[in-house]
């Protein structure tokens, strides 16, 4: 049995979290780090730092947009960016690869503004698009890797102030059902596997919120998801709230899976 360890980040800039995403690799020593909101024109990631941290790295982004990339101990084969349906490719939302075998794909889903904003509607076609992507490239019976900030709160334990907050873009009824049709396609939330009832666990604390973290006030919108066979062998999963009070940190924090392969 080999141990694969997986694990997600919305580093909110990848060169202003630089030192402690290198610190976390040094620590943690994933096989695979998906991060999300790199803000980094491709010319200007610090690729060299990841290289030089024993890591492969892909990563695309655009100045002043979304940014996604990808960290491997392994070299990652056929990379792709982007969706391939012939609308808006968003390449700097969406890598996949493989590693070991198994595709992975790491997404940062569009936020939408707010429910009023065209931005919204644009992210309900975005994962209808996503979800057909998944129909179109594999099976729900072969292993299957999605990891990424989904920028949806899936249930109500998943948020604060569910009552609260029920329209926002982030945890509205249009957009939980948009990923439950993704999720009915074949997908497992492999931390609610291991946490099926725990509230309280998020993955998001808001800066704007005065002492969000310590009053616990957050969100759990960044997921690891694998099809069933992918899923069977998830041996745990845990969020890293530690990460969140390092200097100078994101707003979100690292969710990680390990897998016995």
């Amino acid at each position: 049995m080999a141990l694969f360890k997986v694990a997600t980040y919305n580093c909110n800039s990848i060169r202003s979290r630089l030192p402690l995403v290198l610190s976390w690799l040094s620590r943690e020593k994933p096989d695979v780090l998906c991060l999300q909101e790199t803000k980094t024109p491709d010319a200007e990631f610090p690729a060299l730092a990841f290289q030089e941290a024993g890591y492969h790295v892909v990563y695309r982004g655009f100045k002043g947009q979304a940014g996604v990339a990808v960290a491997t101990r392994e070299e990652p084969k056929d990379v792709h960016f982007g969706l391939d349906d012939g609308g808006p490719p968003d390449e700097d939302r969406l890598i996949l690869l493989w590693v070991k075998g198994i595709p992975i794909v790491n997404t940062y889903v569009p936020q939408g503004q707010s429910v009023d904003n065209p931005m919204f509607q644009y992210k309900l076609e975005w994962l209808s698009r996503l979800r057909n992507f998944f129909a179109r490239r594999f099976s729900p019976h072969e292993p299957l890797l999605w990891c990424g900030d989904f920028n949806v709160a899936p249930e109500e334990i998943d948020v604060h102030s569910p009552d609260k907050l029920r329209n926002h873009v982030d945890f509205h009824p249009k957009v939980r059902a948009a990923l439950e049709e993704i999720r009915r396609w074949g997908f497992v939330d492999v931390f609610r596997k291991h946490h099926p009832h725990e509230p309280g666990q998020y993955t998001f604390w808001d800066y704007r919120v005065p002492k969000a973290l310590e009053r616990n006030l957050g969100w759990r919108v960044d997921h690891i998801w694998a099809t069933a066979p992918l899923a069977e062998k998830s041996l745990r999963a845990w969020i890293d709230r530690e990460a969140r009070r390092a200097e100078k940190p994101s707003d979100h924090t690292f969710l990680v899976a390990e897998f016995a392969l």
